[in-house]
């Protein structure tokens, strides 16, 4: 039962009349202030659930009496950032590779389109900064079997290697041990002098001069008579610390014996011209390009 309202000795302020374990509560309303912005939010909140969508019902919701739709305002604003990166990479289809360099706009727009693309395409295979993996070349390395220009990367993008496209990059390596071009003994020879001279692990106590002789009779003419490669041929560079199936003598054997050949698709059925330009601006930039 609420007790006998009177003045708190204390502070002054009347009570309300309740009282707790001799706890008397005192009569302080909240302030006039308080109370209208109070007052306001609710209404404030309950015309926002009107205008906007908000209450749920069943498999649908209630739209709001504007029709807002926040789905729709970021596909507006998507559009329009699509819109404008448009114009520049229409720009960068158009405009040769020098022309771009020199334009620092479009080659910002170039290498974030191109880094998109990358790690949407290109990166399961050549690795995220384009370090490459057995089989897979490294980007990022200078070791280019192509070539590494920016002219030689759109069109290895563009057509692809071994893809079966007309204009696709292809080279063969000879079977030499499969075929019967070389017997067993020389495949170990001309693995060990490329082992030795061109991968650069000595072997000890071990005559390399027969396999010279076999590496500048049946390999020199496509990997150069000092293991320097060939773009034009797509022979890889031997005398390197980079190559493609693993720095250890047994997969040089196994190319010689029955070479593996890499297959690589052909872009130009999935991304258009701009975004190859872009996407060979972006690998370019990785820190092997020529």
């Amino acid at each position: 039962m609420p007790g006998k309202i009177e003045k708190d000795s204390v502070t002054g302020t009347e009570t309300t009349g309740h009282e707790w374990d001799g706890i008397r509560e005192l009569n302080t309303p909240l302030p006039k202030w308080w109370v209208y912005v109070w007052l306001a939010s609710i209404v404030w909140g309950i015309g926002y659930m009107v205008a906007y969508p908000s209450v749920p019902y069943g498999s649908g919701y209630f739209h709001g009496l504007l029709g807002y739709s926040s789905r729709s305002h970021v596909a507006h604003e998507v559009a329009e950032v699509d819109a404008k990166r448009d114009i520049y990479m229409k720009k960068i289809a158009a405009e040769p590779f020098s022309a771009i360099e020199k334009d620092p706009r479009l080659m910002q727009v170039a290498e974030i389109a191109g880094a998109s693309t990358f790690a949407n395409n290109c990166q399961p295979c050549h690795g995220q900064g384009g370090e490459g993996r057995i089989g897979y070349p490294a980007l990022a390395a200078g070791a280019w079997i192509w070539g590494g220009t920016l002219d030689a990367i759109q069109r290895t993008v563009t057509y692809g290697i071994r893809s079966g496209d007309p204009k696709a990059r292809d080279s063969q390596m000879p079977p030499f041990g499969k075929s019967g071009m070389l017997k067993p003994e020389q495949i170990q020879q001309v693995a060990s002098f490329v082992w030795s001279n061109f991968y650069g692990h000595p072997t000890k106590g071990e005559d390399i001069a027969p396999g010279a002789k076999i590496f500048a009779a049946n390999c020199a003419v496509c990997h150069g008579p000092e293991g320097q490669g060939n773009p034009a041929f797509g022979a890889p560079r031997l005398a390197s610390h980079v190559h493609l199936y693993g720095d250890f003598r047994a997969a040089i054997v196994r190319q010689v014996t029955d070479p593996r050949m890499g297959v690589m698709p052909n872009w130009n059925q999935r991304l258009d011209p701009a975004t190859i330009k872009a996407v060979t601006i972006y690998v370019h930039d990785l820190g092997g390009g020529q």
